[in-house]
């Protein structure tokens, strides 16, 4: 008898026939003798209307209370979940991150779990029963309610997948795989049967949403074998209909094996700071201190006055909590203007092939020549090569890149 966590994301459960729909699949895993951890999102569009109402009182509202009202998208989902399973027949039970409970950092909105108690919830899995768990949600050590950030329910269920020692963790979504793009961009992307992990990792933070990346990273760290696939078709996970995360390198897979973008970026520009040691951690410092994460930076130093200007990137939601961090900062820092794009995209192009093959990045700095794209700024690793454009040009990218590393069906 297997253990099995199995994850439904927003679309999964939009409404209550897709709910009835994602209870079928449990059911059918049932009825192969698994133990079953059940982890649901909010219904599609939810949180976002419950974002909506915290933003119509303020757009810089107190994080802990915006928790509080974000959280309770997954408290209904989740004991509709368990009222659906207990129509088919199962013994069902809800349970909230507090009541597990699944403790977490103080970082509200994008909080990280620190642990998971288990117990409660492991001797009733033993008895038989099937557990509703509330996804993106936890508890911090003063009993305050936390949130894990937009795709927190994905880490939800991998945490879990680890705490219990589960045999696999399913996550079901409103597409059948991962795919060396976005198919809805490019009709020849091709699905991916399994990825590895690092791969993964790179897609998810370049902007595939697929799953969040701090799931990935957890499946990562533990080992915890996770298959993406669809609701929407009649396989469930026990059949591997999906796309497995794996840390096994695939050699027959091309070079490059995804290309991602991510439309949700904001450029930052800090002009005229003075360029002395240690200026880089005065101006990076405070943004880390109020939980913003910088993604691409750039300094320039062309100034004969000793002037610089440092380009960074940061989530576009995050823009009014930068601009506001900076300006309280002001004085130490002593820049001279702060300029802001929200009209840009990120295109990265992931492959662990690229480990051992040159000319990856001459393919794509050529391919968006070729077509008139021009290149604001490039980070890598190992594995990754990401550009920063302008966000018009984004979908032509893709679709280009796509193409020139012949990725498309056979």
């Amino acid at each position: 008898m297997s253990l099995l966590v199995i994850k439904f994301g927003g679309t999964s459960v939009a409404d209550i026939e897709r709910i009835k729909q994602a209870a079928g699949k449990v059911a059918a895993e049932a009825k192969r003798g698994h133990k079953l951890v059940v982890v649901v999102s909010a219904m599609s569009g939810e949180t976002d209307r419950l974002i909506s109402l915290c933003r119509s009182v303020t757009p810089l509202y107190d994080l802990r209370e915006y928790d509080a009202v974000v959280a309770t998208g997954e408290q209904i989902t989740s004991g509709l979940m368990a009222i659906a399973l207990q129509q088919r027949g199962l013994r069902a039970r809800s349970w909230q991150g507090w009541q597990i409970p699944m403790v977490s950092d103080t970082a509200h909105s994008k909080a990280r779990l620190l642990r998971i108690e288990a117990d409660k919830l492991r001797a009733r899995l033993e008895d038989g029963e099937v557990a509703v768990l509330a996804g993106f949600q936890g508890v911090t050590e003063d009993g305050r309610i936390s949130t894990l950030g937009r795709g927190g329910s994905d880490t939800s269920a991998v945490a879990l997948a680890a705490a219990l020692n589960a045999d696999r963790c399913d996550i079901y979504t409103d597409v059948d795989g991962v795919y060396t793009t976005d198919p809805r961009l490019v009709s020849q992307a091709r699905k991916l049967s399994r990825i590895t992990y690092e791969e993964m990792l790179e897609m998810a933070s370049m902007g595939a949403k697929v799953l969040q990346t701090r799931s990935v990273e957890m499946a990562m760290k533990h080992k915890i074998k996770v298959q993406v696939l669809s609701t929407f078709e009649n396989g469930i996970g026990s059949d591997y209909p999906g796309t497995l995360l794996t840390d096994e390198v695939n050699m027959e897979e091309n070079l490059v094996t995804g290309i991602t973008y991510a439309r949700d970026e904001a450029k930052i520009s800090v002009i005229g700071l003075k360029d002395t040691p240690g200026v880089e951690a005065d101006l990076f410092g405070p943004l880390s201190d109020a939980n913003i994460n910088v993604d691409m930076i750039v300094m320039n130093v062309a100034d004969p006055a000793g002037l610089a200007d440092i380009t960074f990137t940061v989530p576009r939601g995050d823009v009014s909590r930068v601009i506001e961090t900076l300006k309280t900062h002001k004085d130490k820092l002593g820049y001279q203007n702060v300029l802001t794009d929200t009209e840009v995209a990120k295109v990265s192009v992931i492959g662990v092939g690229m480990r051992s093959h040159a000319g990856v990045a001459t393919t794509m700095f050529r391919t968006l020549a070729a077509r008139g794209i021009n290149i604001q700024a490039i980070s890598t690793s190992e594995i990754k090569i990401s550009v920063l454009i302008a966000q018009e040009y984004a979908e032509l990218a893709v679709r280009a890149l796509h193409a020139a590393y012949g990725m498309e069906k056979g």
